[in-house]
């Protein structure tokens, strides 16, 4: 199981920021994921952009481009969304749009666990983090965006980089119940996830 353990938060008020000025943040190179977000009905919600940290985290950033460029990404859906924490996707195992999404969540890829790459980086609005069971050394290829700081998963999840552009997109993301842990019914996805340089 590869759903974030959680901890109770308070519903904050997204604003927007960026990684400069973040704690252990430094400017970097990237790479960057580029996703193009669908709702349900494959209507067009926007593109999100993500700047990976290989600087702090090159295993799951190699991760995360390897997916992303072999197409492992495209049609994965957002299948828990917490407001005021974190939208959570990546499981191209069990989380296909427009299949049986029920165990999404609980599946990863075809390749081999990740040892977790700690670092001094700090959970803020809009840090990407990777998910993993209640083995810090589990993270495959789910991956969370945090909607809100969420400090308190601070040197326990691997750090992977930080939201740059699509803030509106990320905060219109099709919530879950958070009566069922953040599920989300007729869940948004990622239409398309590329890598630029």
């Amino acid at each position: 199981m590869r759903n974030l353990i959680l901890v109770p938060v308070l519903a904050l008020a997204a604003t927007a920021a960026t990684a400069e000025g973040l704690p252990g943040v430094t400017d970097g190179p990237g790479p960057n994921l580029v996703i193009e977000v669908a709702d349900s009905a494959g209507e067009a919600k926007g593109t999100i952009v993500l700047d990976l940290y290989a600087d702090k985290a090159p295993n799951h950033v190699a991760r995360l481009t390897e997916l992303a460029t072999s197409g492992a990404y495209d049609g994965v859906v957002f299948h828990r969304v917490i407001d005021g924490f974190m939208a959570q996707t990546g499981d191209v195992q069990h989380g296909k749009q427009g299949g049986d999404t029920a165990m999404a969540g609980m599946g990863g890829s075809d390749l081999p666990d990740l040892a977790a790459e700690f670092s001094d980086v700090s959970f803020q609005q809009g840090t990407v983090g990777m998910a993993r069971s209640q083995d810090p050394n589990s993270a495959n290829s789910q991956f969370f965006i945090d909607l809100a700081p969420a400090t308190f998963l601070d040197g326990q999840y691997t750090v992977v980089g930080q939201l740059v552009d699509g803030w509106d997109v990320l905060n219109a993301i099709k919530k879950g119940d958070a009566a069922a842990n953040g599920s989300v019914e007729n869940p948004d996805y990622m239409a398309r996830v590329t890598v630029a340089e």
